[in-house]
C-alpha cells in the first residue's frame, strides 16, 4: 500500500531525495501493511546524479535474523546529543541515531526507542529541519513506539515530509551527511555482529557494501568543506580495503510464470572476501565511527 518508500530508518527518511507516487498520510492500526518492499535498496538524486544505497534496515534485519542478541553497547549514546556543536557533526550523528532508532525498534526496545527518537528530534531541531516533520507525526511516533509495524508506516510519512523539505530547500549538504552517518552505523552493526557470531550472510553483506561506499564517496565529494573532505579521505582509505574484494556474476536462465505473469531472475553474484579483509574493514569503520561520535566541533 505504501510502495517501496516505507523505510524503517530515520536516516533514509531524511537523507534520500527520490520519492514517487501518491501515498496515504493517515495511519491506523488496521491499515498497516508490511511488505518485502520495505527493505529494498533506494535510489536518490543529488545534484543531478543518481545513486543507489541499500536501506540500513536491510542490515538491521539481517543481524536480528542471524540470532545475534540485542546489544545496547553497539549504539551511540543518546545522552551525547548535546555535545555535537556543528552542522557537520549533527548531520552525521543524526544519521547514526536514525540507524540506531531502527535497530532498537526491530528489537522492540520501547524505552530505548523513545530515547533515540528524542535525540533524532533534537538534532533535527538544531539543524533547522524540524519543518520537515509536523507535530502530529512526532506524536504518532511516541504513541506507536512499541509497535514495529506502525513504526514502519510512520517513518514512511516522515520520509515523504523530509524528502520534500530537503528538496525544496536545497539542503543536499545535510542530506548527504545524514545518509553517510546511517550507512556507517549499519556497517558497524554488520561488523560487530560478525565478530560475535560469524556467518556467510553477514560476511557477504559486509562485502556487498563496496558499491555503496563508492556511491557515498561520490555524493560527499560534491561538498568541498574541509571537514567533509577529511571524511572522504577516511572513506577512501576504507575503499582501498574493498578494492581486493571480488564479485563474479553467474548467469542462470530466468523462469517465467505465464499464469501469474511474473519472471523470476535466477542469476547470482558470488563474492570472494577473506577474513583478513573483514578484519581490516571492521577496524577502519570503527575508527571512522569513533571520530564521528566523538566530534564536538
Amino acid at each position: 500500500m505504501y510502495g517501496n518508500k516505507i523505510i524503517l530508518m530515520f536516516t533514509v527518511a531524511i537523507a534520500l531525495t527520490a520519492c514517487n507516487g501518491e501515498q496515504k498520510t493517515d495511519v491506523k492500526k488496521d491499515e498497516i501493511v508490511e511488505t518485502p518492499d520495505t527493505i529494498k535498496a533506494s535510489q536518490f538524486n543529488i545534484s543531478g546524479q543518481l545513486f543507489s544505497v541499500p536501506s540500513p534496515v536491510q542490515t538491521a534485519l539481517l543481524v536480528q535474523k542471524s540470532g545475534v542478541s540485542y546489544d545496547k553497547a553497539l549504539l551511540n549514546q543518546p545522552s551525547k546529543v548535546n555535545t555535537f556543536n556543528t552542522d557537520f557533526a549533527r548531520s552525521l550523528n543524526l544519521g547514526i541515531y536514525g540507524a540506531d532508532l531502527g535497530y532498537v525498534s526491530l528489537y522492540n526496545q520501547t524505552q530505548d526507542a523513545l530515547s533515540y527518537l528524542g535525540s533524532v528530534k533534537q538534532l533535527a531541531d538544531k539543524l533547522g529541519i524540524t519543518a520537515a516533520f509536523d507535530s502530529g507525526t512526532i506524536e504518532r511516533f511516541q504513541k506507536n513506539i512499541s509497535n514495529k509495524d506502525s513504526m514502519m508506516v510512520l517513518v514512511g510519512i516522515a520520509y515523504r515530509s523530509s524528502d520534500a523539505y530537503l528538496k525544496n530547500n536545497k539542503r543536499n549538504d545535510v542530506s548527504s551527511l545524514i545518509l553517510a552517518g546511517g550507512w556507517i552505523e549499519s556497517l558497524h552493526f554488520s561488523t560487530s555482529a560478525y565478530k560475535q557470531k560469524p556467518n556467510e550472510d553477514i560476511k557477504n553483506r559486509i562485502a556487498q557494501q563496496k558499491q555503496s561506499l563508492t556511491s557515498i564517496i561520490k555524493v560527499l565529494e560534491l561538498n568541498k568543506t574541509p571537514e567533509v573532505e577529511a571524511l572522504v579521505k577516511e572513506l577512501n582509505d576504507l575503499a582501498k580495503v574493498y578494492e581486493g574484494i571480488q564479485f563474479k556474476y553467474v548467469f542462470a536462465e530466468p523462469v517465467t510464470d505465464s499464469i501469474k505473469k511474473l519472471t523470476y531472475i535466477n542469476s547470482t553474484t558470488e563474492v570472494t572476501v577473506t577474513s583478513e579483509q573483514i578484519t581490516q574493514i571492521t577496524s577502519k569503520i570503527a575508527q571512522i565511527r569513533n571520530k564521528i561520535i566523538s566530534t564536538q566541533s
